[in-house]
């Protein structure tokens, strides 16, 4: 399988991982929308929503409300968008949820200063 976030997970490529255990792998989205934009990403492959199982996409939110409130309190974010795309609309085809925290002031920082806080 040629999925680029299997590879991730599998270590084959480098990313900026922020929290891992046995089901999910989350990490920094490297094309940052907003700074801390990240992903959580189940280790098994699954397409979409339609896809994965009830108990494995409970779990991806119970490790998003853990994530959210570490990226909130470790970058000082005023919120954060859910989101999770399907279809064509999904650019890799291997489910994940994006969490994009929001500032009422326009933050910027490089992906590594966001890791180093994260850290």
């Amino acid at each position: 399988m040629d999925c680029i976030f299997c590879k991730i997970i599998n270590k084959e490529i480098p990313s900026y991982k922020i929290y891992e255990d046995d089901t999910v792998y989350a990490f920094l989205d490297l094309n940052q929308e907003h700074c801390g934009h990240t992903l959580i990403v189940p280790k098994e492959h699954f397409q979409d929503i339609d896809d994965i199982p009830n108990d494995k996409l409970m779990y991806i939110f119970d490790i998003a409300r853990k994530l959210k409130k570490e990226l909130t309190e470790k970058l000082n974010c005023e919120g954060i968008a859910l989101t999770q795309n399907n279809g064509f609309i999904q650019e890799v085809k291997h489910f994940h949820l994006h969490l994009l925290p929001y500032y009422k002031n326009n933050v910027q920082m490089t992906i590594e200063e966001v890791y180093d806080k994260l850290k």
